[in-house]
């Protein structure tokens, strides 16, 4: 079971509010910290191991940098996110680029870096050689295929556009030695929200089995093998969390019994988790504005699917409490929405909740990863604050509530009277 609760009291809460109004995300420092202390304690026995933080998740300098302060990296996949990396002080080979279709001001940056760049296709190896020149370190991503199942998220290996098949895969890194590469890296990405210890074991599985193959066949003694993110969390109160020292005894059992006998027991592992380490430190907050009773009873709040689109867009569960009323009984059914003109901008269907009044705090978990980072301006919509809960209990602004003004600032109409709103 993963009990559900908000770091505030109601009152500590109100007066976080009268600061920063509603909506906002709000993280909690120590639960970030303890997420990847216990990653690295399941993986203490690897070589070399490290998290390279998926910034996708959470794209927040401060919380890149205090998942910095406990030895992780990044993984990117963009230019932005390269600079991100950078601003929190990420530096080097501490830096993994994995993109795809990827621009070549994103291999430049990456190059000037000195980042780790993690190759989608056989044809951006040349492509790369190019437009930045080859790094000093290269990978490749591996897709498996049917070997190994897919979910809603990620989608079937057969039918996603990442990584290269095996035959492909071999290709490439034959290729890149006879360009001059020396130093090399495996990758493999298939899960995401995954919460079972034998998918983690078949992902470690096939790609320990590529990487003896590609030192048998070419040669390449691998010097780190990236095993992807994809942990899950329990986004439901009757879901349990993974079982992160099972799923390192698992990989552990098996890197002995294919790596080492191989002459790969110095081969490094990453991991490159994002929802693991943040998803659940994290909180959207809101206030309800409206109530609606027509053929349902909606609630309605100041935030919309522009702060959390993972309803949405994938029919996730986000559980919802109301601050104050956590332990009143769930004894009235709404629908919890959004000011989107889209009918699918809802939070919650017909969940079951404690009696709800125009002004409550609606807290909704789980947000930490891919809740603020998905963020939009479609209708119009703000991108709204994001504090971080300080280990001593104080709060921080990490990213302030944008403005119209910041909205209207990209855009040029000549002969325009639209002055900034703030003049």
């Amino acid at each position: 079971m993963a009990e559900k609760t908000f770091p505030l009291s109601l009152s500590e809460l109100q007066d976080v509010v009268k600061k920063y109004p509603t909506p906002f995300h709000i993280y909690d420092e120590h639960k970030i910290r303890e997420s990847i202390r216990a990653l690295n304690r399941a993986f203490a026995w690897a070589p070399h191991f490290r998290e390279q933080f998926a910034i996708k998740a959470l794209p927040n300098p401060r919380i890149v940098q205090i998942l910095h302060e406990e030895g992780a990296g990044t993984d990117c996949s963009s230019l932005a996110e390269l600079y991100l990396s950078e601003a929190a002080g990420v530096t080097g080979q501490e830096i993994l680029l994995t993109s795809n279709d990827t621009p070549a001001d994103e291999f430049q940056k990456a190059m000037e870096l000195g980042a780790i760049i993690n190759l989608d296709d056989l044809s951006h190896l040349d492509y790369l050689e190019k437009n930045a020149g080859l790094p000093e370190v290269l990978c490749f991503r591996y897709n498996p295929g049917d070997l190994i199942e897919g979910n809603d998220i990620i989608g079937k290996p057969t039918e996603a556009k990442y990584g290269l098949p095996k035959d492909q895969l071999m290709e490439a890194y034959r290729r890149a030695k006879e360009k001059g590469v020396k130093r090399f890296g495996l990758h493999t990405m298939v899960a995401s929200n995954e919460r079972r210890v034998e998918a983690f074991a078949l992902t470690a599985k096939l790609i320990f089995t590529i990487a003896v193959e590609l030192k048998e066949q070419l040669g390449i003694h691998v010097e780190f093998i990236d095993l992807g993110g994809g942990i899950g969390i329990p986004y439901r109160p009757d879901e349990a969390p993974v079982d992160l020292p099972a799923v390192g005894d698992a990989v552990h059992a098996l890197y002995d019994a294919i790596m080492v006998p191989a002459g790969l027991g110095d081969v490094g592992l990453m991991t490159e988790s994002g929802r693991a380490m943040t998803g659940p430190a994290g909180w959207l907050v809101s206030t309800v504005i409206h109530e609606k009773k027509t053929y349902k009873d909606y609630i309605g709040l100041d935030s919309c699917m522009a702060n959390l689109m993972r309803p949405a867009m994938y029919g996730a569960y986000h559980h919802i409490t109301i601050a104050g009323k956590e332990n009143e009984p769930c004894d009235h059914v709404y629908d919890v929405t959004g000011s989107l003109c889209e009918n699918n901008d809802k939070f919650a269907i017909d969940r079951k909740l404690p009696k709800i009044d125009i002004g409550d705090l609606l807290i909704i978990h789980d947000t930490g990863a891919h809740g603020s980072a998905m963020g939009f301006n479609y209708n119009g919509k703000l991108w709204c604050a994001e504090l971080l809960l300080r280990e001593d209990g104080t709060i921080e602004l990490i990213r302030r509530a944008e403005t119209l003004d910041d909205y209207f600032a990209t855009l040029y109409f000549p002969g325009s009277m639209m002055k900034p709103l703030g003049k």
